[in-house]
């Protein structure tokens, strides 16, 4: 078992991650990131609406990321996965332990759960391999790359017809794929046609074309329809366990979000010294979001330590405190 006592274990090192490393780094507080490099935008083209980075292939700007991070003394970057988490509160010691995959164990007072969500896409022909570039989840991160063209909302449910409304503003040509009758409500049909909307209630076999490129949707009765673009539901899991094993509570948001923690306004769960940002709480799934999430709970850690470490030795500047 490593011998340091963390002031953070940050677990995870996509965009809330790296931004809570970046701050507690800036803080002096002796941070371990965690990163297993499975960032779920890892798949797109590039990062959509991000100021400074739009359209930049999220490994460069992952990778930009840790550089930043190799400025400051007190934090150290682990290319691992955590497995197990014990919380084990001691007001004169950690609070908790990580294991690795590796069975490696570390102890931190506090800990950042940032691991991010796996995203459950419909299970369909055509979709996984297209997903993130000619198949998405969010317009405003792919609609841009897309627009213009002829588009498809792949959504049965009752949140069809507000994302096929929503995706009008890339595109005049937007066809709603409903995979079996529609069961509209008569306002929301109404709507629809009067943005000027297909609703198209074929069995769907699944889509095609070229690689990551998509052509058209193909029915089950043999038919295609042309498609350049598809906007799919999603749901959000937790990964890892993490969450579950100290006790973490799930927000209810419902929607894709139904597995998301529930964390207080400055990001912290209800399980003390434990906080959660990026995807794993209820917040706009985008890279912008997670960064920000991610320096506000990290903000929030360096406050609660300033009274969590009392000892003399346990406020020695991180820098000189620890080699990593």
């Amino acid at each position: 078992m490593d011998t340091t006592t963390w002031d953070c274990i940050v677990v995870g090192g996509g965009a809330a991650g790296l931004s809570a490393a970046l701050v507690l780094g800036r803080a002096r507080r002796r941070t371990l990131l965690l990163d297993d490099g499975h960032q779920s935008n890892l798949a797109a083209h590039g990062i959509g609406g991000l100021l400074g980075q739009d359209g930049r292939p999220a490994h460069d700007f992952y990778a930009d990321g840790h550089a930043e991070l190799a400025k400051y003394p007190a934090v150290r970057v682990l290319a691992a996965r955590a497995t197990a988490a014990v919380a084990a509160p001691d007001h004169h010691g950690p609070a908790f332990t990580i294991t690795l995959d590796g069975g490696e164990e570390h102890s931190a007072r506090t800990l950042l759960l940032a691991t991010g969500m796996s995203y459950r896409y419909p299970d369909m022909p055509g979709i996984a391999e297209r997903f993130g570039k000619s198949v998405f989840h969010c317009p405003f991160c792919h609609g841009w790359e897309v627009q213009g063209g002829q588009l498809g909302v792949l959504d049965g449910g009752t949140t069809g017809a507000a994302r096929a409304l929503l995706l009008r503003a890339w595109s005049d040509d937007v066809t709603l794929l409903t995979d079996g009758p529609a069961n509209l409500a008569a306002e929301d049909a109404a709507r629809l046609a009067q943005a000027g909307v297909t609703i198209d209630e074929r069995r769907i076999a699944g889509l095609q074309g070229p690689g990551e490129h998509l052509e058209a949707v193909a029915f089950v009765d043999g038919a295609t329809r042309p498609l350049t673009g598809a906007l799919v539901a999603v749901t959000l899991a937790q990964r890892g366990g993490l969450a579950e094993q100290l006790g973490a509570e799930l927000a209810n948001a419902g929607g894709h979000w139904a597995e998301s923690l529930r964390v207080d306004g400055m990001q912290q769960t209800p399980v003390p010294g434990v906080w959660a940002a990026g995807d794993t709480v209820a917040a706009a799934p985008s890279v912008a979001a997670a960064i920000a999430s991610g320096s506000l709970a990290a903000a929030a850690i360096v406050h609660s330590l300033t009274s969590l470490l009392a000892r003399p030795d346990d406020v020695a500047h991180a820098d000189a405190a620890i080699s990593v």
